[in-house]
């Protein structure tokens, strides 16, 4: 029997692919209507509409199959109820950088990322060297960016 690997995420990346979830089934009779209503204009091979409502069910299915496997496969974590000194999967880690610079990131899912706010993935080259890393251990990593060295400075729960 195969295991179904898990997908660690916070609420709020739960929270949102749900929501992405519902927005596309509730999508669904609007396109099943314009199916119909391209249908009612004839021959459907030269029909563009028809094939343009036909191409986009199929996108919206398989969107909503994948948003089902990721939601059943979720396992919600909150970080506050979490400590320890190692960072893990939800800490929020303040590292300084090559020039002494504090730069504070938040070990999320890989679908939750978003380096500009200050998410990385745990999958990431910068979060896989970071986890299981304790307070003032110097890692080295290698980014699309080139070489970079981080001192772990604090780790928090947040």
């Amino acid at each position: 029997m195969a295991s179904v690997e898990k997908l660690p995420m916070l609420a709020e990346g739960y929270e949102r692919l749900t929501a992405e979830l519902k927005a596309l089934r509730e999508e669904r009779p609007l396109i099943v209507d314009a199916i119909e209503e391209a249908r009612a204009h004839g021959d459907l091979s030269e029909n563009a509409e028809y094939h343009a409502a036909k191409e986009r069910q199929g996108q919206v299915e398989a969107s909503i199959a994948d948003l089902e496997d990721r939601v059943s496969r979720s396992q919600i974590i909150d970080p506050t109820t979490l400590s320890g000194d190692k960072i893990i999967f939800g800490a929020t880690v303040t590292l300084l950088d090559d020039d002494d610079k504090p730069v504070k990131y938040q070990i999320v899912g890989p679908y939750e990322a978003d380096a500009r706010v200050g998410r990385i993935s745990y999958a990431s080259p910068l979060g896989r060297a970071l986890i299981g890393r304790k307070v003032e251990e110097e890692i080295e990593v290698t980014v699309p960016a080139g070489e970079r060295t981080y001192l772990v400075q604090k780790i928090e729960f947040i």
